[in-house]
């Protein structure tokens, strides 16, 4: 990023293929829209090359391009009048024939599905560290350097947000 702020805009493209996917993981996750993550993966790296020069390298890459893409989901809440993006679970029963395959198949999809109907019930914090923790696979310390709290913090909120998953999937099984 340092080049790009050097004048080098070519790396930039080299950025978007380093982290373009797991920015859109990022924003699919805590969206649950494609079209919408798409749109925004491609407006954070806008951003990103549009505000170069504030990037200072003193901080990590990942830190500040996430920084981007939390104000980036913000900036769409409001746009879009605060409303939750909702996940569409396809109805594959029709598409996919009998056997055992196809009922591990489903199984698997709708297990996926409760968990997307899960999170989407989080708090957008809870659904957010949740989604750099176990989705992003981030440690402790990168997502602390994002939000920028301490890495026993960042163990703390997430512990609570697993707590409230756990309580949301409780409330699903009675």
């Amino acid at each position: 990023m340092l080049r790009v702020k050097a004048g080098d805009l070519d790396r930039m493209g080299l950025l978007f293929e380093r982290y373009n996917r797991q920015l859109y993981g990022f924003l699919f996750h805590m969206t649950y829209d494609k079209e919408a993550s798409e749109d925004m993966a491609q407006h954070v790296f806008y951003k990103m090359l549009k505000y170069r020069y504030t990037f200072t390298g003193d901080g990590e890459f990942v830190a500040w391009m996430y920084q981007i893409a939390r104000n980036t989901i913000k900036d769409m809440a409001k746009k879009n009048k605060n409303k939750l993006y909702q996940y569409d679970v396809e109805d594959i029963a029709d598409k996919i024939g009998g056997g055992t395959l196809a009922d591990e198949y489903l199984e698997k999809k709708q297990a996926k599905a409760e968990l997307h109907r899960a999170m989407a019930k989080l708090s957008d914090d809870h659904r957010e560290i949740l989604t750099m923790s176990r989705f992003q696979e981030m440690k402790y310390q990168e997502i602390g350097a994002i939000l920028n709290i301490s890495e026993g913090a960042v163990k703390v909120r997430v512990h609570r947000a697993m707590q409230e998953l756990k309580d949301i999937y409780k409330r699903v099984e009675q």
